[in-house]
């Protein structure tokens, strides 16, 4: 097996795709089912190879943090957590957002609402599409569905959250994080001298360093409302430009589907195999998968929804992904959600049966009344 190639845990491709991307700084604090990121970086020891800082904090507060003051002098620095950890973090988030800084969140999602279970779910979706903090803001969500996808997004989520300078989100479910696959790492790249952050981040806290004639300062407060107000209107253009180059998803059996699937991560694969099922029995069925949670695909699940007779939005939560699926769609079609909670994980025939009983053996009358 080749060097680049290796069977592992989607947790540990995001370990080693950072290394390989030339992360200068992860900071992190262990909760299942996320803690492999860490536990990987320290075996790896990255700061013996390529000089990348690996540090676990005493908290995730103190995590966020570090990644705040990493990131307002240009490295490209990341953290990894689980749902409630990432709740802790969202103060922090919002400074960064504000601050216009770029960074790598990675949530691994496990069930809640408080401490849950350590189970996959889906539940955090309004928290990482919706602005979790205090503010008008936006993160890019990155939803991956396979461990190589874990491995692809770290690069992805970098490149984003430098060219737009804004922080972005691997957001993954329990089951990707720990299911095992074969992956093809990315070569690695070296990582950025202290020139290179000079000339490629002007607005990075490095002193007054070669041509420049004053320090920078980097914050997220502003007494002066309308100057406040004049940052707000810079963020929400940036969001505006996001929306309209950065949307990603994945369609498949689009063309002659007469009922639609809509799923994002790992349930999004049980939904493919009850999608084959579906079409030998005759059952015409299409899926959409968000890659971009935000920016979400709303228009290409508008154009879908014209010529189906419902959707099902498939989650592991009580119903959230499905809001922006209706604003997509504006009622011009029946949408209905299924769902499990508290880390259970349903089987194709469950969303199969959900397909049945929501649209295929309901009454047409009943249909219009789901809408």
């Amino acid at each position: 097996m080749k060097d680049n190639v290796k069977l592992m845990k989607g947790n540990e491709a995001i370990a080693m795709a950072a290394i390989r991307y030339g992360c200068d700084g992860y900071f992190g604090y262990p909760i299942t089912p996320q803690s492999e990121v860490l536990e990987t970086l320290e075996a790896e020891m990255p700061w013996e190879t390529t000089g990348m800082v690996v540090l676990q904090a005493e908290s995730e507060l103190a995590s966020i943090n570090m990644v705040y003051g990493g990131a307002a002098t240009g490295k490209a620095v990341m953290t990894s957590s689980s749902s409630p950890g990432v709740s802790l973090m969202q103060e922090g988030i919002s400074y960064l957002a504000a601050s216009e800084l770029p960074a790598l969140i990675v949530n691994v999602m496990r069930g809640g609402p408080g401490l849950g279970t350590i189970h996959p779910s889906q539940s955090d979706y309004f928290q990482a599409t919706k602005g979790g903090g205090h503010g008008d803001y936006h993160l890019i969500v990155l939803a991956p569905s396979t461990v190589q996808e874990m491995a692809d997004f770290v690069a992805l989520g970098f490149d984003l959250a430098f060219k737009y300078r804004t922080p972005s989100m691997i957001l993954a479910d329990g089951v990707v994080g720990q299911m095992m696959e074969k992956v093809v790492l990315p070569e690695q790249r070296p990582r950025r001298t202290e020139e290179e952050i000079h000339l490629q981040c002007p607005w990075a806290v490095t002193g007054k360093h070669k041509g420049r004639d004053k320090r920078n300062i980097v914050t997220s407060l502003e007494l002066d409302s309308a100057i406040m107000e004049k940052n707000n209107e810079r963020f929400q253009r940036t969001y505006r430009e996001i929306e309209k180059n950065e949307v990603r998803y994945e369609a498949r059996y689009i063309d002659d589907a007469e009922y639609l699937i809509v799923a994002f991560g790992s349930i999004a694969r049980i939904c493919m195999k009850a999608i084959e099922d579906a079409r030998k029995e005759g059952i015409k069925v299409g899926i959409i998968r968000p890659i971009t949670l935000w920016p979400f695909p709303y228009e290409a699940i508008r154009k879908a929804a014209a010529n189906v007779k419902g959707i099902l939005c498939v989650e592991l939560n009580a119903g959230q992904m499905i809001e922006d699926v209706r604003l997509a769609v504006s009622d011009s079609v029946p949408v209905t959600h299924y769902g499990r909670m508290g880390g259970i994980v349903p089987n194709p025939q469950e969303i199969l049966d959900a397909l049945r009983r929501d649209f295929i053996d309901k009454p047409a009358n009943a249909q219009e009344e789901t809408k």
